[in-house]
């Protein structure tokens, strides 16, 4: 069963950034869709419980260069 979590995200500041997030996140095993906001400062990502952890999405955005909010 797909669940959703909204993330918040310090350090975007255009839209190659949220191309960037988006695209870190998709790759992770079990994450189905991604909507990063640039305005909101965020990600929404709907993701399979079974098959990625919480923890690897905040170590994915801090990766590419972000802050977890």
């Amino acid at each position: 069963m797909m669940q959703e979590l909204r993330v918040g995200i310090v350090g975007m500041s255009c839209q190659g950034c949220v191309k960037n997030v988006r695209g870190v996140l998709l790759a992770l095993p079990g994450v189905e869709s991604v909507e990063v906001s640039l305005a909101e400062g965020q990600a929404s990502i709907v993701y399979d419980p079974a098959a990625v952890d919480v923890s690897q999405f905040k170590a994915a955005i801090e990766d590419a260069g972000f802050e977890v909010a």
